[in-house]
């Protein structure tokens, strides 16, 4: 864990906010200590709901690299993955994944990600390392959103 790549989420969340791209949610993708991907959500802007940070963060690491097989990457997000963005990691191979605000804290918000409980606990994943980490950081960074009077759904 690192806490200068949650801080690349952070400021890739905010970006992606400021300009209407979506939610305040960041992502970046690490291999060997270095940056492969950053990243954030894109679903007001291409009104797609899969456009989300992790999503778009898998689609350019594995551009980048130049394989669907991201053994060996870990993935820094500012919210837990939802079950798609998950998925899509395990998929990927991903070897780690730290995440910042969890689930209660969204669902408090209003997110809606308490639908989907039941269809994946990533809890119970055994074949991929999920960590909450840089917590304060990326709460700080949702309130800042939240406080300018934008609802966080999506």
């Amino acid at each position: 864990m690192n806490l200068k790549f949650m801080e690349i989420a952070i400021k890739e969340s905010k970006k992606g906010a400021r300009k209407g791209h979506g939610g305040p949610f960041g992502s970046v993708i690490v291999k060997d200590n270095r940056v492969v991907a950053q990243g954030h959500s894109m679903v007001l802007k291409t009104n797609n709901p899969s456009r989300h940070s992790d999503m778009e963060v898998i689609s350019k690491a594995g551009k980048r690299l130049g394989t669907f097989d991201l053994s060996g990457c870990d993935l820094y997000t500012t919210s837990q993955p939802c079950p798609m963005c998950l998925s899509a990691a395990l998929w990927a191979n991903i070897d780690n994944i730290y995440y910042g605000i969890g689930d209660k804290d969204m669902i408090k918000i209003g997110h809606r990600i308490d639908m989907f409980k039941g269809i994946v606990c990533i809890e119970s994943q055994s074949v991929i390392n999920v960590q909450q980490f840089g917590y304060d950081i990326c709460r700080a960074a949702l309130d800042e959103y939240e406080n300018k009077g934008k609802k966080v759904t999506y």
